[in-house]
């Protein structure tokens, strides 16, 4: 998740499988498996199929290939650029060759989590790790995600800024960080998990963030909608259309429960009609 890296050297040679962009009635729509972006993917290639003419090729990549599918023109949008710091290397590398669309929504954040049954006295930031008590309640632990993940680089900095001797950053995958933490929270044992916002996680548990008093996690992020170079000359209704598209994040987060719940193809279907008046915007600009 959130992979924050230099070069694309690599990811071009991911993009060779992807053909150019094939017709002029089908627009390819770039995402990654994170839930917030397959949600709001799915819910994008929805609403452009139900209300215009064209129809979506969704292309599942990782983020590096997006970057270059998109300098390359493989694939005309992604809807999940972190900025202004988590893909600040990416698009340094791509600014020429793209276009931004718009914010689709802000204060995103990374950042350690922990359940709020753990006492706010005895741990409210990252510097209160080092108490020698909270390391014994936590097994020296911090459950984190994928190896290659920019959250994960960004929490092995913090182990050596907060000197926190003692502790290991145990990385595996999204999924089994959700797992240990739906364990711990369910017999109320401490635990804290490398995470972000959007995550479904916050609506299906009540948590909070450590202060981060060294920011080494950064702060808050916005999301952006990213287009081929022309796509917006090309595609103007397309292009006005996502311009127009913003989830407040706590719907966004609500909206990926559900979908964790159901399906995302539930959730998207649930997610429109509960707002039609907002969905109406999107395609027509007509408040």
């Amino acid at each position: 998740m959130l992979k924050h890296v230099t070069g694309l050297a690599v990811a071009a040679a991911l993009t060779v499988g992807m053909s150019a962009t094939a017709a002029a009635d089908t627009v390819r729509i770039g995402w990654t498996a994170w839930s917030d972006a397959e949600f709001i993917t799915k819910l994008t290639a929805r609403v452009i199929e139900e209300h215009t003419d064209y129809e979506v090729d969704l292309v599942q990549t990782d983020i590096a290939p997006q970057y270059s599918g998109l300098a390359g023109g493989s694939i005309d949008m992604m809807l999940m650029s972190w900025l202004p710091a988590t893909h600040e290397n990416y698009v340094a590398e791509v600014q020429d060759d793209i276009v931004f669309l718009g914010i689709l929504y802000t204060n995103a954040r990374l950042g350690w989590a922990v359940p709020e049954y753990v006492p706010e006295d005895r741990l409210s930031s990252i510097a209160d790790l080092t108490d020698a008590e909270v390391r014994e309640q936590l097994d020296g632990t911090i459950v984190g995600i994928d190896p290659g993940a920019g959250l994960t680089q960004l929490s092995e900095q913090a182990l050596e800024v907060y000197g926190l001797d003692g502790y290991t950053l145990q990385t595996s995958s999204g999924a089994g960080m959700t797992a240990a933490l739906d364990r711990a929270y369910n017999r109320e044992d401490w635990i804290v998990v490398t995470g972000w916002s959007p995550h479904w996680k916050f609506g299906a548990y009540e948590l909070r963030y450590l202060e981060d008093p060294e920011g080494v996690l950064g702060g808050p992020e916005r999301v952006h909608a990213l287009a081929r170079k022309g796509f917006d000359q090309e595609y103007t209704d397309l292009a006005a259309l996502v311009a127009r598209i913003y989830i407040p994040l706590d719907e966004l987060q609500d909206a990926m429960f559900d979908a964790q719940e159901t399906s995302y193809e539930e959730a998207v279907t649930r997610y429109i009609e509960a707002n039609p008046g907002r969905i109406n915007y999107w395609v027509t600009g007509e408040l």
